[in-house]
């Protein structure tokens, strides 16, 4: 993709994360944001994916297309490897894994965008789950337009943009926001959440390229 292209691309999937630091900041309601710009931004993606491939060569296209795909993946992942923590004294690992509830914000997140006080409906929940995939997917994308297809010389990049993006969330009010007791176990889980999430983003590129090609 083209210089321009990049940035536009990257922006654009950018303002998925956005809706959440804006409303943390107080700078916009979550909800406002992620019906006014972060819904179209999708659409607009989506449309210049598809003009890519209808009009140009595809290449911005297939590299939107392989972030995304690459992110939701790496998404199922991380909450994949959180699941004992999550769970830890249902499943009875209590004496071996930390109790973490790593999952609480996921509706707090959906009665935000919902503009709901009850955090608890199965809409809100839904919601909130959605919002957190769509991370994924947008961070995928982001991924994607900062190596620019160059999937397999530049993969570690993933691993470097998802745990800088850890580290920087701890510093934004993101904790105290949702209730999250910063401590020494947390951190490191969630880091290490964040470390599978780039390693399998960045992997999952380089597996996609071949096949996306072909589309």
């Amino acid at each position: 993709m083209k210089p321009l292209t990049r940035i536009f691309v990257f922006l654009l999937a950018a303002t998925s994360i956005w809706s959440l630091l804006g409303e943390m900041y107080r700078l916009w309601p979550m909800r406002f944001f992620t019906l006014a710009v972060f819904l179209p931004a999708c659409g607009a993606l989506i449309a210049l994916a598809l003009y890519s491939r209808w009009r140009g060569d595809g290449r911005a296209g297939r590299i939107i297309l392989i972030g995304a795909i690459a992110g939701f993946v790496a998404a199922v992942a991380y909450d994949i490897f959180r699941l004992p923590f999550v769970f830890s004294k249902s499943w009875g690992l209590a004496g071996l894994v930390p109790s973490l509830p790593l999952f609480k914000v996921f509706p707090q997140f959906g009665a935000m965008i919902l503009g709901k006080a009850d955090s608890n409906s199965l809409a809100v929940i839904l919601v909130g789950w959605a919002y957190h995939f769509s991370n994924g997917i947008t961070f995928g994308v982001m991924y994607a337009a900062m190596v620019n297809g160059q999937w397999r010389r530049r993969w570690s990049v993933a691993i470097v943009f998802a745990v800088g993006l850890e580290l920087a969330m701890l510093f934004t009010p993101y904790p105290a926001t949702f209730g999250i007791h910063v401590t020494e176990t947390f951190v490191a889980v969630t880091l290490a959440a964040h470390l599978i999430f780039g390693v399998t983003m960045g992997r999952v590129c380089i597996g996609l390229e071949k096949g996306v090609a072909k589309c």
